[in-house]
């Protein structure tokens, strides 16, 4: 694997070698680091982290990473920074260039990241996108190898939910490129777009990967090793979707019910967070409140709280595997 100089744009400009390059750099980056004998191999580097969507995981994943392996962050804001109100994304890739030696970018357009990269002469990497999440994929399969084990051709796993956002594409994509099983269960209006379909079933043509997507889920879940769901709402969506939404998703509810459609008790839970599985966020409780679901909308309480819920060792992988991709991308190794 040689990454060094490369974008992380998204999951397809990736062959399967380089996949799991990435993950195997992760998985010894996390070993070494839970020995106490991690290696500093970004000493003088500079990274700028450009968010045009808020985060938690993402920006800490990033901040952190960095910091371990020597690296220095700068954190750009709506606020101060000038991308799309007064300086376009080309103009904001060549000043970049010249102070730093890496960018990331999270907002809504994938259009912008590409332009990013476009111009810029450093490796640029995308944090999210509404089109793509390939951060969070590095994290999600690092955490179903280590639960299922190492193997992808022998993992299977399923998607409920809003399948036409990032999640949905990215898990889709992934999961056909490392030759998995691979099941999105959803309404068939909110199944990924034509395009990213026919992607997939061409990169599973070389993987071996089995690709599924229907509207039932006893079909979708029966045997798998996770099942992954997000929030129906996304991040910039507004508020009056949200009946729609559910209207839509309610029967696509992860539950324990649901969860037991698997006919496996070892079947693993997971979500990209933050999760609304509880009342304890202004969110959940305005959904409670007007649409009735009580102890959590697109997750319960009870899964979410399971201990066969992994959600937050996705949320620890996305340091390990953001950090695989600064050290593979800026240092070579």
């Amino acid at each position: 694997m040689n990454l060094l100089g490369r974008d992380f744009l998204r999951e397809l400009d990736f062959t399967k070698e380089e996949l799991l390059g990435l993950l195997d750099l992760a998985a010894l980056l996390k070993a070494e680091r839970r020995a106490g004998a991690e290696l500093q191999r970004l000493s003088g580097k500079r990274i700028a982290l450009l968010f045009e969507k808020t985060s938690t995981r993402t920006r800490i994943s990033f901040e952190v990473a960095a910091a371990e392996q020597g690296a220095a962050t700068t954190y750009l804001d709506p606020q101060s920074s000038q991308l799309g109100h007064k300086e376009s994304a080309a103009d904001t890739a060549r000043v970049l260039s010249r102070l730093f030696d890496a960018i990331e970018y999270r907002g809504s357009s994938q259009a912008i990241v590409d332009t990013l990269a476009e111009y810029a002469d450093i490796p640029v990497y995308n944090g999210l996108t509404d089109a793509w999440h390939p951060t969070q994929m590095l994290a999600d399969f690092l955490t179903m190898r280590e639960c299922a084990g190492q193997d992808f051709t022998k993992i299977s796993y399923a998607y409920l939910g809003d399948a036409r956002n990032n999640m949905g594409n990215s898990l889709l994509v992934t999961g056909a490129i490392l030759g998995c099983d691979v099941r999105i269960v959803a309404p068939k209006a909110l199944w990924p777009d034509a395009a990213v379909q026919a992607a997939a079933h061409t990169r599973a043509q070389e993987s071996g990967a089995r690709i599924l997507l229907t509207e039932n889920p006893d079909e979708g879940l029966a045997g798998v090793d996770a099942v992954h769901t997000d929030v129906w709402v996304s991040m910039g969506e507004p508020a009056e979707v949200w009946a729609e939404r559910i209207a839509l998703l309610r029967p696509y509810r992860v539950d324990a019910a649901m969860m037991k459609r698997s006919g496996r008790p070892d079947t693993v839970f997971m979500h990209c967070l933050p999760a609304f599985h509880d009342d304890q966020t202004a969110v959940g409780k305005k959904v409670a409140a007007e649409f009735g679901l009580t102890g959590g909308v697109e997750v319960t309480h009870e899964v979410f709280e399971a201990p066969t819920s992994v959600v937050f060792d996705q949320a620890e992988n996305r340091m390990h595997t953001i950090k695989a991709v600064l050290v593979a991308t800026l240092a070579g190794a």
